[in-house]
């Protein structure tokens, strides 16, 4: 990220990479060690949208966003619903 955050925003950081890769992980990646880094062009703006208590719906669009236009596959911004909604509890769980 260039910059260091604090404990609370580091840790919100880590468990993103970490959910992004283990269970987001649209192109099944996950456990394959070679490609740990495949997602983490998105985890900026997936941080940033829970840092600004983005709504899941707007995190929903994003994650539909790299879906749809970045990898070229077909989804749903109400598929991503659930992945938002995760990423939201984990951003509570880490920032209360």
């Amino acid at each position: 990220m260039g910059q260091k955050l604090p404990p609370k925003q580091l840790a919100l950081y880590e468990a993103l990479d970490v959910f992004l890769y283990e269970e987001w992980d649209p192109i099944g990646v996950a456990g394959v060690p070679e490609a740990r880094d495949e997602y983490h062009s998105y985890l900026p703006q997936v941080f940033k949208l829970s840092m600004e208590d983005a709504t899941a719906h707007e995190i929903a669009a994003y994650l539909h966003w790299i879906i749809s236009d970045g990898m070229g596959m077909d989804c749903s911004v109400e598929s991503q619903l659930p992945f938002a909604e995760k990423i939201k509890e984990i951003t509570r769980k880490i920032l209360a």
